[in-house]
């Protein structure tokens, strides 16, 4: 019994690591080949991962869609993929790995405010003060770049204005895409939404592609962009599926804000990365915030809450 719970919890560990040291293995890549390079790269493969997704989950009989069906999925694909990847891309670019990794934490705090706007969930007590308390925590963690008089505290604080977008981006996708994803699974709907996302990235990607010297890269680029795409985003979302499956999501989301400090301590020794005793107090107060919202009871009942949302960096 003792195995069989603590293999779930080492995928779950394994899949918190992998992602929080993919953040700045990102940015390296964006210095490297730019934002737009990298998105590419990332979308000449996914086409190659989503149909081998779906062969190994349903061999050659694929879901249909109903007609119904199409457009929403086109819709909210190209807002919880598209526009979100540019957006944390380009925000991350202009930004820092461990700022993108605590502003895309944010994420269950815009799902709450979109399911109390939308009327479909009351805030409890609890979460609105989670929801004052993450604000509070961005505010002062973005304080020294928005009023900062250079152009590169303008430039550094716009990146994370663009990071909080994204989140709030695929924080709208996790909710409207619920009824797909319970209809169809969330392979299903991971697969076809990378495929319906390929051509208009590729279209975007494709001047920046050209202009690139692909044969002066080094092979860091290449298996960097590779483990990206395949290792921590495909093979870590299904491992990410699986130890919730296992353990349970209450057991298992609570992993997730462990890492920014995986991106922290990476960005820290690896990339140089610097940070103000007043910025890791306001990722602390973001994270706890978070988590506050996040895990208090929601009022009785309510639909309940959705779990925090896998990181695309």
């Amino acid at each position: 019994m003792r195995d069989h719970h603590a293999a779930p919890l080492a995928a779950a560990f394994a899949v918190v690591l992998v992602w929080g040291l993919n953040f700045p293995l990102s940015k390296a890549l964006f210095n490297q080949i730019g934002p737009a390079g990298f998105l590419g790269l990332r979308y000449l493969l996914m086409p190659l991962c989503a149909v081998a997704l779906l062969c190994w989950r349903y061999r050659l009989r694929w879901p249909r869609l109903d007609r119904s069906e199409v457009w929403p999925l086109v819709r909210l694909t190209l807002v919880g993929q598209g526009l979100h990847l540019l957006a944390s891309t380009y925000g991350m670019q202009g930004s820092t790995a461990f700022s993108a990794s605590v502003l895309l934490a944010c994420g269950p705090v815009f799902t709450l405010l979109i399911l109390r706007f939308s009327g479909v969930e009351r805030l409890s007590p609890g979460q609105v003060a989670g929801v004052a308390t993450a604000a509070t925590g961005a505010l002062l963690f973005t304080a020294d770049k928005l009023l900062g008089a250079q152009d590169s505290g303008w430039q550094a604080g716009l990146g994370d204005l663009t990071l909080l977008a994204a989140a709030a981006l695929f924080s709208y996708y996790t909710v409207a895409a619920k009824p797909l994803i319970q209809h169809h699974g969330g392979v299903t709907v991971l697969a076809y939404g990378s495929l319906v996302c390929t051509a208009p990235m590729l279209l975007w990607c494709a001047p920046q592609l050209a202009a690139l010297d692909w044969a002066a890269q080094p092979a860091w680029v290449w298996t960097g962009t590779v483990w990206q795409v395949a290792g921590g985003g495909f093979l870590g979302w299904l491992a990410w599926g699986w130890a919730n499956a296992r353990r349970g999501v209450a057991r298992t989301a609570p992993l997730i804000y462990l890492m920014p400090l995986v991106a922290g301590l990476a960005a820290w020794a690896w990339g140089g990365e610097q940070f103000s005793a007043h910025k890791l107090m306001g990722a602390g107060i973001i994270l706890a915030g978070v988590a506050l919202a996040q895990f208090s009871p929601s009022r009785a009942g309510l639909p309940a809450r959705q779990p925090p949302p896998e990181p695309s960096c």
